[in-house]
């Protein structure tokens, strides 16, 4: 089995960077794509940013495309995302989750493995 811990949410101020990070243990591999969720108060959770094996290859909603950035650390087993210029519109729990057949998808469904997420509140 796969977990997923994700860490570093927490409050900030409009324009601030934040970084996350989410830890897997388990049974890992550096094949699997990892991914980036949110889900705001009351609302769908929406894809925010995948990263893929063995290329790295980084995709990207349109509304975070040229502020976030997802990286990823295979010899740590973990994958950072880096929230830069954060608006209030950004506040959402954001989960980490893993696509452990590989491939790139932005669809939540077709990722089986999910951590529990973490809050980032952004005041104006």
């Amino acid at each position: 089995q796969v977990q997923l811990v994700e860490s570093g949410g927490g409050l900030a101020q409009a324009g601030d960077s934040l970084k996350l990070s989410c830890a897997a243990s388990g049974r890992t591999s550096s094949s699997y794509t990892m991914a980036w969720f949110r889900q705001a108060p009351g609302k769908e959770r929406k894809f925010v940013a995948a990263i893929s094996s063995p290329f790295g290859n980084t995709y990207y909603a349109e509304f975070v495309k040229g502020r976030f950035a997802i990286s990823r650390d295979n010899a740590k087993n973990t994958v950072y995302l880096e929230m830069n210029s954060l608006k209030p519109e950004d506040t959402a729990v954001y989960y980490c989750a893993a696509r452990t057949q590989g491939g790139y998808y932005s669809g939540d469904y077709a990722y089986d493995k999910w951590g529990q997420g973490t809050q980032v509140t952004v005041s104006s």
